[in-house]
Parts: C-alpha cells; sequence; structure tokens
C-alpha cells in the first residue's frame, strides 16, 4: 500500500495559505502523482503473482500549522476540519483486508470530501 496525496490528484488551492508564510511547491504535487500511477504500475505488474498494490490519498492533516491557513483549510473541506491522526486506519485496514480482495490498483482519497469539489 502506498501513501500520496489530495494533492496528487488535484492541483491546489493556493487561498488556503493566505496569511502564512505556507505554500505548496510543485514538486511536491510531481511527488503525489506519481506515487499514484507508480501504484497503477505495480497493481499491473504484480497482480500476475496474486499480490495487489493500491494507495491511500489522504487531505491536509492537522499538526500545529497556523490558525489562518487551518481556518482557511475547515472552510473549504466539506467536512469542516483537517485529519486527524486515526482517520486513515479504516481506509488502511480496508485495503488490506481480504474485503478488498478485488481492489487493485486504486487510489482512494480520505479528504472529508475535499476532492469532491
Amino acid at each position: 500500500m502506498n501513501i500520496s496525496s489530495i494533492y496528487g490528484m488535484v492541483g491546489p488551492t493556493f487561498p488556503i495559505y493566505r496569511g502564512t508564510e505556507m505554500t505548496s511547491p510543485p514538486d511536491y504535487a510531481f511527488s503525489k502523482a506519481g506515487i499514484i500511477n507508480f501504484t497503477r504500475y505495480l497493481a499491473t505488474y504484480y497482480a500476475q503473482f496474486g499480490i495487489r498494490v493500491n494507495c491511500i490519498s489522504p487531505g491536509g492533516y492537522y499538526s500545529g500549522q497556523p490558525d489562518a491557513f487551518v481556518r482557511q483549510y475547515e472552510e473549504h473541506a466539506p467536512l469542516g476540519r483537517m485529519a486527524r491522526w486515526n482517520d486513515l486506519k479504516g481506509a488502511a485496514v480496508f485495503l488490506a483486508s481480504d474485503a478488498s480482495g478485488y481492489i487493485t490498483g486504486q487510489n482512494l482519497a480520505v479528504d472529508g470530501g475535499w476532492t469532491a469539489w
């Protein structure tokens, strides 16, 4: 299982960085999009061996960012909050379990609805 980011799926929402020194550099999006396609590559290659490969793309995690950023991020997120430390575990357990036995090469956004816009 690989971990990417919503910015591997969609372009940055630059207004959420207003009033901070933060930004989203192009190499971040480049690498995260690459992980998603690398997942597809591995999934098609390793399928012949019965190995599944999937990816999770989380939205923004709260980790002490400036208040302006957190407020602007949460105003844009449909669920109205940033991800918490345990928000990925359900998706990871599902993709690692037999419940997803016929799923490979997929990217699962765990983003509070961010990419639904």
